[in-house]
């Protein structure tokens, strides 16, 4: 894992060792095991790279990377296929000279051109300069685990995988109000119908499954997408005992496949399914008497720790278990520091408490992490997506013989089916238009917001939903769309802000693929989610895990930490601020602030105190 930057232009001028050195300064954090900047010699690009030492730790895999005479990377993330890319590369002739995958992706572009990215399963953002044809190359992985950021005017294409970087090249820092505003009103932090803009303004990210050209003699970018789910496919025909051996097959190839690495790997443990799935899938891998460590955060009397199910799943494995305990004055000493290294609002305390789990991992030396990101997203593990389930089995007339709503109720679920669900799946049109006009609405009815503001932005800010039909369509804009990119934009700065990489095995891409080739059922059924992972898991993992009720949801005590007077302090001084902007009406001032828990959809305060800390 890396911080990589760059610049490429046709104004010699641009391209220093000033510019760039501060760049790879403003990503130190991402790599503290070496630093390097390289200019061509016609000075029309620049690399800057901080590197973070996982595989051939030698001096072999010092970055910028040079091939063949003719091309130089700057990488971050892993291809966990590289062995196997490389002897596919041998038998074509290729020869190397390190044990990286850096070199593989060279010879890998050398050879496939642009079409190399289909051969890679990994997470990854790099760039590749072209010195023949003059031609910047980047890439983007399937999810968007790895950031890419860029920023484009007529003298210059500036890179890096940090917006800080491009700040610290001197590329303006100006606030998004439009996805500010989109923030206040709906909690969103990107836009799904245009999946490359920022919170800042002229600054884009690179979308997920996206390679792009930057020509220096065009001086233009082009962007396209490389890989996608079909959602057109029929379902596949398949057996409950097929579906789960596949599963099986494909989730504990992906668990070993992230284990290659030259130094310590460590497991996140919540104490929820999917976390302990990982544990149990990574204890195949290792011998019993050769213990592994896992990271859990507790909060000690709060209705929702999760300690006693990650206690006993660290005891049945006979895993190293630490723990932390993030407490609100904690969260206010430490805000400014997560705000720097997230670069946007975050939605709750929840992404804090990641931020503490992984500092913990630094303490104790584990470098590479395994996280259960993406199974909420492939598998409908939230309960907004028993809707879509009823929905579909109410137009096929499946529903009441199903007893599904009954099923879920008896589990605890708390969505119910009603009319408006009837309409939905019965006129998903009618419906979309009719839950997007609900959003406008309430964004231009939020009582706090001035006049000014509201006007300014709504007009281009309210962002639509495309309609969605089944649960797999649910589950592809959740996946694919919005919301997990949020995710995974949280656990790399997050991840990276200690100097630790970690790698999500849910989100191997073959994996993703099956699960959304099978019918909805295998993702709810009998009233559960994760229908497959459960039955995957139910030899291997408690009971009281794998068939457990309360789905938490990595949930800290927020609603108490707002509560206390620091924070109470600093949301007003946030409002303060946002008054002075112009985007709070000053009355907001009279009234205390409201605590919510944190995946309350009215958590207004906790949202200005970040938009504030982030502006």
């Amino acid at each position: 894992m890396c911080g990589i930057a760059g610049i490429v232009s046709s104004n010699p001028g641009l391209i220093n060792n000033e510019r760039l050195l501060a760049m790879g300064e403003s990503l130190s954090h991402r790599g503290q095991d070496g630093d390097a900047i390289w200019m061509n010699d016609a000075m029309e690009v620049g690399f800057s790279h901080r590197r973070l030492a996982v595989i051939d730790l030698s001096d072999a895999g010092k970055q910028p990377m040079h091939y063949a005479d003719r091309y130089t990377i700057i990488y971050n993330g892993e291809v966990y296929n590289y062995l196997e890319l490389k002897s596919d590369l041998e038998k074509a002739g290729y020869q190397f000279i390190s044990k990286t995958d850096t070199e593989v992706i060279l010879a890998a572009y050398d050879h496939y051109k642009e079409d190399c990215v289909d051969h890679f399963d990994g997470m990854f953002a790099f760039a590749i300069w072209d010195e023949k044809e003059k031609i910047l190359f980047a890439a983007r992985d399937r999810f968007g685990e790895k950031p890419f950021h860029y920023y484009l005017d007529n003298e210059q294409f500036v890179f890096g995988s940090e917006m800080k970087a491009l700040w610290a090249a001197g590329v303006p820092r100006i606030l998004n109000q439009k996805m500010a505003f989109n923030y206040l009103t709906i909690g969103y932090l990107d836009n799904p119908n245009n999946v490359d803009e920022t919170f800042f303004e002229q600054i884009n990210k690179l979308p997920p499954a996206h390679f792009l050209f930057f020509s220096l003699v065009k001086r233009e970018v082009i962007l396209e997408k490389y890989w996608d789910i079909d959602l057109d496919n029929d379902p596949l025909t398949i057996s409950d005992a097929e579906a789960i051996e596949q599963f099986d097959i494909l989730f504990h190839n992906s668990v070993s496949k992230r284990f290659r690495s030259d130094v310590p790997i460590g497991t996140s443990l919540s104490g929820g399914l999917d976390s302990s799935s990982l544990v149990s899938a990574s204890a195949r891998l290792k011998p019993s008497t050769n213990s592994y460590d896992c990271f859990t955060a507790i909060f000690p009397g709060f209705a929702k720790d999760e300690m006693v199910f990650a206690r006993s799943v660290a005891e049945q494995f006979n895993l190293k278990h630490h723990t932390t305990s993030p407490k609100a004055d904690l969260l206010f000493t430490d805000l400014q520091k997560l705000i720097h290294h997230q670069e946007v609002p975050i939605g709750s305390s929840s992404v804090f408490v990641q931020y503490k789990v992984y500092e913990l991992a630094k303490e104790h030396g584990i470098k590479v992490l395994l996280d259960g990101q993406g199974a909420d997203e492939t598998l409908a593990g939230y309960q907004k997506y028993y809707k879509w389930f009823w929905q579909e089995l109410f137009r096929s007339k499946k529903l009441i013989g199903s007893k599904e709503v009954k099923k879920a109720k008896e589990n605890g679920v708390n969505e119910s089916f009603g009319f408006r669900n009837v309409v939905a799946a019965l006129a998903p049109d009618f419906a979309s238009v009719i839950l997007e006009q609900q959003y406008l609405v309430n964004a231009l009815s939020h009582t706090d917001l001035t006049k000014e503001f509201v006007q300014l932005q709504s007009k281009e800010a309210y962002y639509s939903r495309p309609t969605v039909y089944t649960l797999n369509g649910a589950l592809y804009f959740n996946t694919c769309m919005h919301g997990l990119e949020e995710l995974l934009h949280y656990a790399d700065r997050n991840s990276m802000a200690h100097g630790r990489e970690v790698r999500l095995p849910f989100l191997d891409h073959r994996l993703v693929e099956f699960i959304f080739s099978l019918s909805s059922s295998f993702k709810i059924r009998d009233g559960w989610t994760k229908w497959l992972l459960r039955k995957s898991m139910e030899n291997s993992l408690p009971g009281n895990i794998v068939w457990r009720k309360d789905k938490v949801g990595f949930e800290p005590p927020q609603k108490d930490w707002m509560q206390h007077t620091q924070v109470q302090d600093a949301i007003m001084e946030a409002k303060k601020k946002l008054v002075q902007e112009k985007v709070l009406k000053p009355v907001i001032l009279q009234k205390n602030p409201r605590p919510q828990d944190a995946f309350n959809a009215e958590n207004y305060d906790w949202r200005y105190w970040m938009l504030a800390a982030t502006w």
